[in-house]
């Protein structure tokens, strides 16, 4: 979710009286509201009404009250701060702590989006230039004072600031017109530069956003994490990305980064304010730095409170595949679902590798079955052929590169006999973790035997995407996992292929004019559906010049501890999610 976006032109109100497919079932051996449908069809994430956005949650089937739920991960957090997080599984696990003006809400596995703060998911008015939004009444922090509209205000505010920009960008280029977070921070800096005009709080629960372009995405960007609210008191700057104040049902009472964090109740959430969330466990505690396989051996065995544990992020070990399929009572308690609208691709630096031949090679010479089986099968997900996840409204199958998923190095060949002169070795950079370690080979391997050489560049898996986005990167190739924003095309082809946005954003490097052009007409479409078909037909222009390799539509794979329940994979933030949990017993 690194994507910068020109402004957005008027999507008519039409979007936000449709469905959007926004994911995929999971299964899971819990039942009752968060629960998994029992297909694994595309779920729908429909607007819902103001009766549907008042609280309290539907209650889980069989929950009980009580309790410490224990969250491993692998590494911490890389940022809490609301206006900072921009990555699945952190906006997942803040839904225990934060709230924003909007957010989905799951049922039976079905996701549709709600108020959260507001009353609904927004008013348009003026064209789709003008959103308000009502805040709820008896809403508080968790010392107990009133959440007002100034404080939701200044929390988008402090998306201008310096510093934010590793969050979303859209606040700001919306507010402001400009189609870079660059430029916006030109015209306001955020709130050390006062009052931002564009945003109105006529009374204490009164949102009024003023942009001077129509958007309909509004609603959807009002759930990101960047709309939440902060409060001016407790803003402590750099230590606010460690423990933030808390508005939903829990609060963080004690983070000693990348070691343990534990979460409380928070005394002052009220439950019918919150069609989202549950308070059923009396705390969360969440360790961080232990190995992945040893996470995931504690929870199956159910040692050291492995049984009341889940993780937030730490997927299943391969190494561990073989007893879930063999033992019912392992294989129990994996919670398995679609990873959201993610695609997985290998990655190509375009500036570095910039013949298409050569990447039409790559392409044919990809073993891609063999980079799945090594990372569980048909378990890690379905092989792709399209830039953008089956999740998304209206969304096309296509294949205009067709390749055999075992690679094809004859093929290959044939295609480098083309290329302007022969591929020098090319740096391959990739996490360095067991599993990327096995990839990394696989890929070896399989584009030797077509003539080209991969050298294999191990990097700390906490840096590798910073090391691969970075301007003066030196790597040609690396796998990256990656979601549009929310459940329609408008946040793929416009952030992650314009040419005109930087390589922390544009990671491909891929740069079309004619594309860029496209971009601009399109965005000025204002028939949700219509403009969806012609971004989907950019897609494939794009694709025909190959700027990267979808790899899989990836599933993501996770283990809850035998005494947990409630445990599902959120159909839009891919992990499994911790607002719903509880502990059997």
């Amino acid at each position: 979710m690194r994507w910068i976006r020109p402004s957005l032109a008027v999507l008519a109100t039409a979007l936000l009286a449709t469905s959007c497919s926004a994911g995929a079932a999971s299964t899971s051996s819990t039942a009752g509201p968060g629960a998994a449908a029992k297909d694994a069809s595309p779920l729908t994430a429909a607007l819902g009404t103001e009766q549907e956005s008042a609280g309290p949650a539907p209650a889980v089937a069989g929950a009980r009250q009580g309790g410490t739920v224990n969250v491993y991960n692998a590494t911490d957090f890389r940022h809490l701060d609301p206006q900072k997080v921009y990555a699945g599984a952190t906006y997942n696990a803040s839904l225990l702590w934060g709230r924003q003006l909007t957010q989905y809400q799951v049922v039976d596995g079905k996701a549709r989006l709600v108020g959260d703060l507001a009353t609904d998911t927004g008013t348009s008015t003026d064209g789709g230039r003008t959103w308000t939004y009502k805040l709820k009444e008896g809403l508080a922090w968790e010392d107990g004072q009133p959440i007002t509209s100034q404080q939701v205000k200044y929390g988008i505010e402090r998306s201008f600031g310096k510093g934010y920009e590793v969050g979303p960008p859209y606040w700001p280029q919306w507010l402001t017109g400009e189609a870079s977070y660059e430029d916006a921070r030109k015209k306001y800096g955020g709130p050390q530069d006062g009052d931002l005009a564009a945003i109105e709080t006529p009374d204490a629960r009164t949102v009024v956003f003023h942009f001077p372009q129509p958007q309909a995405d509004v609603p959807y960007m009002a759930a990101q994490s960047s709309s939440s609210p902060v409060r001016q008191d407790k803003d402590t700057g750099t230590d606010y990305d460690r423990v933030p104040f808390a508005t939903g049902p829990y609060r963080i009472v004690e983070h000693v980064q990348n070691t343990r964090m534990v979460l409380e109740r928070n005394p002052h959430w009220k439950p019918e304010t919150d069609p989202i969330r549950s308070q059923y466990p009396e705390k969360f505690v969440f360790t961080f730095g232990k190995e992945s396989l040893n996470i995931n051996q504690e929870i199956l065995a159910g040692r050291d409170g492995g049984e009341n544990a889940t993780t937030a992020a730490t997927v299943l070990s391969p190494e561990l595949y073989q007893t879930v399929d063999t033992d019912p009572k392992a294989k129990d308690l994996v919670v398995s679902g679609r990873q959201g609208a993610f695609v997985t691709y290998l990655m190509v630096n375009n500036e570095r590798v910039s013949d298409v031949e050569v990447r039409r090679a790559l392409n044919l010479a990809y073993p891609r079955q063999q980079a799945r089986q090594v990372q569980g099968g048909t378990r890690a997900g379905d092989l792709a052929t399209t830039l953008s996840s089956p999740a998304l409204v209206d969304w096309q199958k296509y294949d205009l590169n067709p390749a055999k998923p075992e690679g094809d190095p004859e093929a290959a060949k044939a295609a480098l006999a083309k290329a302007k002169q022969p591929p020098a070795p090319l740096t391959y950079a990739y996490a360095n973790t067991p599993n990327g370690q096995r990839v990394a080979q696989v890929l070896v391997d399989g584009f030797a035997k077509a003539g080209i050489t991969v050298v294999p560049k191990p990097i700390d898996p906490k840096a590798l995407l910073d090391e691969a986005h970075r301007a003066d990167s030196p790597y040609d190739l690396w796998e990256e996992t990656t979601s549009v924003d929310w459940p329609t095309p408008s946040t793929l082809i416009p952030f992650s292929f314009d040419g005109r946005a930087n390589s922390d954003l544009n990671s491909a490097r891929y740069r079309n004019a004619e594309v860029d052009k496209e971009i601009d007409r399109i965005n000025q479409i204002g028939e949700p559906h219509a403009k969806a078909k012609e971004l989907y037909a950019l897609e494939q222009t794009v694709m025909k010049d190959l700027p990267v390799l979808p790899y899989s539509y990836p599933t993501v794979n996770q283990l809850r501890g035998s005494n947990v329940g409630g445990a599902f994979v959120h159909p839009i933030y891919g992990t499994v999610s911790l607002a719903w949990l509880y502990l059997k017993s």
